[in-house]
């Protein structure tokens, strides 16, 4: 049987929450006997084993305990109970130059983090030139680190940890520092790290990622583990907790609330991924844009798809007023607001009639995905002509997130399917 390099027993970590300042005073100065907090468990009950030579990874929903198991196998928090032994030296990427003084020079804290890691001076001189190689910012590593700009700090804070050398590499998210060619790097020397048999233990929102490099995956859902099995299984049944298709899940999700639910004449599409809060809406709205969803090669309603398959945007408009020529779009953004992608019943030369008072149409865009894994937002639209001008009749930018999913990216935006060829 392989070695085990990390064993967790029954893990439990709870948290105290208290309504007022004031009645954690009172209870750290015994000056009550009655309860003033409310328990939350971050974790319950979690039990898993990670062999020498693995890379196991870490899924779950937002809030479900991915970044509490790190810490506390780290030593960053303590558990509430259960037990968690390592076998063999860490290096964590958790929170990056969490350990940084910001007063000191970039090699001051190349040692000053590498010995609070646990090693030597003479280690870390042994790795110094592969560590300012790997961060690559010249003359800046004699500054102070305040100086820094943020993609300066991350790149050293990422050399730092990564190049020292250890047996365990605990990664949180970590893999998407700096600039597209330091990710790369970042990739490359994730790989090395495979490819040695070093043990790997990865938390990750990107899935494209976790099944690229995973060998087994835990998943996680409000702090109790739900599964654990091969990086696909687990993959799959992570979209059906996004997707709402858990009992669990449902209980906690997020109630959707733009666009409003339809009247009662017109049944609603199922939305069960979360709107954005911040959402830009206007326009007139002689027509409005009243439901609307996102549904996959199989038809279930979901914001996560898998690169290379079919789906499709529907979209449901009700009209207050006579139309003559309405226009029906969507576009899909980077996180930065770059428009990629998009198209429109115009361009498509979609056959839309003139549409009067009461009437509702649906309108459904169906394409295959080829953008890169990864995150977008997705905007809807309602415009056209109406006395020969163009008005906008109801715009939601950015309404919601898309979340790729792909095990292969190539350079850039989307991917050209290339076929190739070597003779």
């Amino acid at each position: 049987m392989a070695e085990i390099a990390i064993s967790v027993e029954h893990l439990d970590k709870m948290y105290k929450l208290y309504d007022k300042p004031m009645d954690r005073l009172k209870e750290s100065l015994g000056l009550t006997r009655k309860k003033k907090y409310r328990e939350h468990y971050a974790l319950r009950d979690v039990s898993f084993e990670v062999h020498r030579g693995e890379t196991v990874g870490i899924i779950g929903t937002n809030g479900s305990g991915k970044s509490t198991i790190l810490k506390i196998i780290t030593g960053v928090l303590n558990p509430t109970a259960g037990e968690v032994r390592v076998n063999g030296r860490i290096s964590a990427l958790l929170e990056l130059g969490a350990g940084f003084n910001m007063e000191y020079s970039g090699l001051e804290n190349v040692y000053l983090n590498g010995t609070m890691i646990g090693f030597s001076k003479e280690e870390i001189d042994a790795k110094l030139d592969d560590i300012l190689s790997f961060a690559d910012i010249g003359d800046f590593i004699h500054q102070p680190v305040k100086t820094y700009s943020s993609g300066m700090f991350v790149r050293l804070a990422f050399a730092v940890a990564i190049n020292i050398d250890p047996e365990i590499l605990i990664v949180d998210e970590a893999l998407s520092v700096g600039d597209v060619f330091f990710q790369a790097k970042c990739y490359r020397k994730f790989e090395e790290f495979k490819k040695e048999g070093k043990t790997i233990l990865f938390v990750s929102h990107d899935l494209g990622s976790v099944s690229k490099y995973c060998d087994r995956v835990v998943l996680l859902n409000q702090g109790v583990k739900r599964a654990e099995g091969s990086a696909k299984e687990m993959v799959d049944l992570y979209k059906k907790l996004l997707v709402g298709q858990d009992a669990d899940e449902k209980d906690g999700a997020e109630q959707n609330t733009v666009p409003e639910k339809n009247s009662e004449d017109t049944q609603s599409w199922d939305r069960p991924f979360s709107l954005n809060p911040q959402v830009l809406e206007y326009g007139n709205k002689d027509g409005e844009i009243v439901d609307f969803t996102i549904r996959d090669e199989n038809n279930v309603s979901t914001n996560t798809i898998e690169k290379g398959t079919d789906f499709t945007i529907h979209m449901r408009i009700r009209f207050s007023n006579r139309v003559e020529s309405p226009i029906f779009a969507y576009s899909i953004k980077d996180l930065k607001g770059t428009e990629i992608t998009g198209t429109n019943t115009m361009y498509e030369e979609a056959d839309v009639k003139p549409q009067n008072p009461g009437d509702v149409v649906e309108v459904s865009f169906r394409q295959n995905m080829s953008l890169q894994g990864g995150e977008y937002l997705l905007s809807l639209g309602c415009t056209g002509y109406k006395d020969g001008d163009f008005q906008v009749f109801h715009r939601l930018y950015d309404v919601c997130s898309i979340t790729v999913l792909s095990t292969k990216n190539t350079v850039g935006f989307y991917d050209m399917n290339s076929k190739v060829e070597v003779h």
